[in-house]
């Protein structure tokens, strides 16, 4: 049994990892604000969710599994709503979400007032 979870362990741990990398590159790649917080959003959460799950099946005893635990409901609480809060933000400073094509144009993801 412990071979079995500490192999699920290392897996978890990996994926987790290669999530947040892509979650990087993700920052790195998309076009506005809109699409760069949901790359971050949704894969910072399950990436860092998959590395606290993996820690947690390499949790010395229950004290410690229950403040991962803790720290998972957390993160998956508060995550999504932090980048909610940025997106509404966002708008209500007047940036418009680049609609149709890839790549941005001077002035067109910011409104002028």
């Amino acid at each position: 049994m412990t071979l079995f979870a500490d192999a699920l362990s290392w897996m978890l741990l990996l994926g987790g990892g290669m999530f947040c990398v892509i979650s990087g590159i993700g920052l790195l790649r998309m076009p506005d604000l809109f699409t760069r917080s949901h790359a971050a959003g949704v894969t910072d959460t399950v990436g860092a969710s998959m590395i606290l799950f993996g820690l947690l099946l390499q949790a010395p005893d229950w004290t410690v599994a229950v403040r991962l635990v803790l720290i998972i409901g957390f993160l998956i609480l508060t995550s999504p709503t932090a980048s909610h809060a940025l997106a509404q933000a966002a708008l209500g400073d007047g940036y418009k979400p680049l609609l149709g094509s890839m790549k941005p144009t001077a002035g067109a993801t910011k409104a002028r007032s």
